[in-house]
């Protein structure tokens, strides 16, 4: 997800545009797609229109998303029943996320509240939320089929991306941007990508054991991606977000700490992106044996995690939310122009 956060004195840049590192020809995991893609994603979409009863100009930038598409590019090998479960929580965390760009802490923590309790209980959970009755719509059939250590790491996952939203609200309201570090942390919660890690386990029909999923070297190949998936959103969201004064991006924090222009974070960020594809792989190259059949589906697990870093690069250009209808060009040239700054 895109972090959203605004405040004054965002810097203002004389530079008419930049050139987006190369991450796509960088990363060459081989893109899959799901044969129920278009139909999935379609009821999907019909699903959260009615869900979250959005009116324009929200529906036109809701379709122009394209979650479905995203999420049969990272679960390609779904059946179509826990494939329409995945582009429902995915189409939902993007609405969620747009939500939660304009709440305070006090409505966040509301938030978190309804939609946790959906999670523990999605039968009997009494809401009139919408967050929370769509929470209860999507979970209610995920836990048809999810192992309990999937299940339980789902809502674990999804409390923290709550509970980083709530700082992040914080930070908007008093006017904090903060240190590099301290940005990093907060963002791979903010993400919300550990909660679609957990979907990997649920659309393959797998329920990896705690020895495996606190493995040193499994939890640093779920970063890598995380980090992969989340600083090349940062690099490609950083326009429209640069047009709306939103601080809460890698691009900006480095421009603030390191005193680079635009260009030269831009490039920055992107060279860690290439960094996070070689420590997958590095880790990759030593994960140990937990038996035949264990290590079966840690393999499934693995590459799911692969699915979602050529998923998301290649999908960031079929979606409108970063580039508009312009994203086959810009995926082609890599030449971005700044967008106007709107009015204070």
């Amino acid at each position: 997800m895109s972090p959203t956060a605004t405040y004054e004195n965002a810097p203002e840049h004389s530079c008419a545009g930049f050139i987006l590192p190369d991450l796509v020809s960088d990363c060459h995991y081989p893109l899959f797609l799901s044969p129920h893609c278009y139909k999935v994603a379609r009821a999907s979409e019909q699903w959260l229109l009615q869900g979250a009863r959005l009116v324009e100009p929200r529906v036109t930038k809701f379709m122009g998303l394209k979650a479905g598409e995203l999420t049969a590019a990272c679960y390609p090998d779904a059946d179509e029943f826990h494939l329409r479960v995945c582009s429902d929580f995915m189409n939902w965390l993007f609405n969620m996320d747009d939500w939660l760009d304009e709440f305070d802490v006090t409505d966040t923590w509301g938030m978190r509240e309804c939609c946790i309790g959906a999670f523990h209980d999605p039968i009997n959970f009494e809401t009139n939320k919408l967050g929370g009755l769509m929470s209860k719509s999507f979970f209610g059939r995920f836990i048809q089929t999810g192992g309990p250590g999937c299940t339980k790491r789902f809502i674990h996952t999804m409390d923290l991306f709550f509970i980083a939203v709530a700082k992040q609200a914080d930070d908007r309201a008093n006017g904090r941007i903060p240190d590099l570090e301290s940005y990093i942390t907060v963002r791979r919660d903010t993400s919300g990508c550990k909660p679609c890690f957990a979907l990997i386990e649920y659309a393959a029909r797998i329920d990896l054991p705690d020895e495996v999923m606190s493995h040193p070297v499994i939890m640093a190949m779920e970063e890598a991606t995380n980090d992969l998936v989340t600083w090349s959103n940062d690099i490609f969201s950083y326009n429209v977000e640069q047009s709306r004064r939103d601080t809460h991006n890698m691009i900006v924090v480095l421009m603030r700490e390191q005193g680079l222009d635009l260009q030269g974070a831009v490039d920055y960020v992107g060279a860690l992106c290439k960094g996070t594809i070689q420590r997958f792989e590095d880790n990759r190259a030593i994960l140990p044996s937990w038996g035949e059949e264990l290590d079966k589906q840690v393999a499934i697990y693995v590459e799911g995690l692969q699915n979602w870093i050529v998923g998301s690069l290649h999908w960031s250009f079929d979606s409108e939310r970063y580039f508009g209808k312009e994203g086959l060009q810009v995926k082609q040239n890599r030449v971005i122009k700044l967008l106007p700054k709107r009015p204070l």
